[in-house]
């Protein structure tokens, strides 16, 4: 594993923090059962008012979920942002982040040339009948969340949403540490998020045992990752799907503990750090994993107490100085 890190930072603004990451499948009750027989059991969260999906979701003590969408009927997918990735099992597929204003986000972004649309309503209801309401916009190109996340909002407290699962109680598992993203051209990507959110340069590696060349930016959730041949995962995935989230890592600050509770095989080093992945053929190819990271500095940005608009989520955007980033 060769690596490198590049210049100086040239500004320094506020990560971002995941509000959640979504698994597309073709039916959920399978996707479900996957995900409980590796001991990760998931609650179901109920249809979403498009008529077309449902979900369930895994919960964190950090706030963050994963999302597990499939089609409400086996085969029904039209009329879904994700069709393609819930119709051929893709996995991970999109990723979110939430604000405080949502308008004056779009706003902000607007100026600053980037892609942008709407904001959209969304609602889901829950088993008890409770309805969830928010909204959503889509931020640069591609599905909602391929490569920058969509932004969301809650209308309705943002506890009635997420709360932490029960199968994560005391399994030391944090919450969504890494969206590893899928791209094409590994330069272009990192121009694009240095642009987007004014973040200082990243560390690059090759990751032989993936089959990528990967760029972390420090501090944040995301790392980047192209296929280092043509004949990879990676590639092939690129070429079925596009530009998109292609592995999830969640955080735990009780690595060994993580790797015998949920019988991971051996570490490999990940910028500086531990990973380990689950049975990919257990679950039903989508790669999850976890690394060891100590509780990020931005801990405790969702209080799940609160209503949605006393969420303290530091907007990255509004802070970053847009004049120094060109692709």
């Amino acid at each position: 594993m060769a690596g490198w890190v590049a210049q100086e930072p040239l500004a320094v603004a506020q990560p971002l923090k995941v509000d959640h990451a979504s698994v597309c499948g073709s039916e959920l009750e399978p996707l479900q059962q996957a995900f409980a027989a590796a001991g990760l059991k998931t609650d179901y969260g109920g249809p979403h008012a498009n008529g077309v999906t449902h979900m369930a979701l895994l919960g964190f003590e950090d706030g963050s979920y994963l999302e597990l969408i499939a089609p409400q009927k086996p085969g029904a997918v039209e009329g879904s942002d994700w069709a393609k990735f819930m119709a051929a099992n893709a996995g991970a597929c999109a990723w979110a982040v939430a604000v405080g204003d949502i308008g004056s986000e779009v706003a902000t972004l607007k100026m600053s040339g980037i892609e942008v649309a709407g904001p959209f309503p969304g609602s889901r209801r829950r088993p008890d009948s409770t309805l969830l309401q928010w909204e959503t916009a889509r931020v640069g190109s591609g599905t909602p969340g391929a490569t920058l996340p969509f932004i969301i909002q809650d209308k309705t407290p943002r506890s009635l949403r997420m709360q932490p699962s029960a199968s994560i109680e005391g399994s030391g598992l944090h919450g969504i540490a890494i969206v590893v993203l899928g791209v094409r051209d590994l330069d272009a990507g990192i121009a694009l998020f240095r642009r987007t959110y004014g973040w200082s340069a990243p560390a690059v590696e090759d990751h032989r045992e993936l089959g990528a060349r990967m760029a972390h930016f420090a501090a944040t959730p995301v790392v980047l990752a192209a296929p280092l041949d043509k004949s990879s995962w990676l590639a092939e995935r690129l070429e079925r799907f596009g530009e998109s989230p292609a592995a999830l890592l969640l955080s735990t600050q009780q690595f060994d503990g993580a790797l015998a509770r949920f019988k991971l095989p051996k570490e490999t080093p990940w910028f500086g750090q531990k990973v380990a992945w689950f049975n990919r053929q257990e679950l039903r190819g989508i790669r999850l994993g976890v690394v060891e990271q100590s509780r990020p500095s931005h801990d405790g940005l969702w209080d799940t107490n609160r209503p949605s608009s006393s969420l303290r989520v530091p907007s990255a955007v509004a802070r970053r100085d847009r004049t120094q980033y060109t692709e």
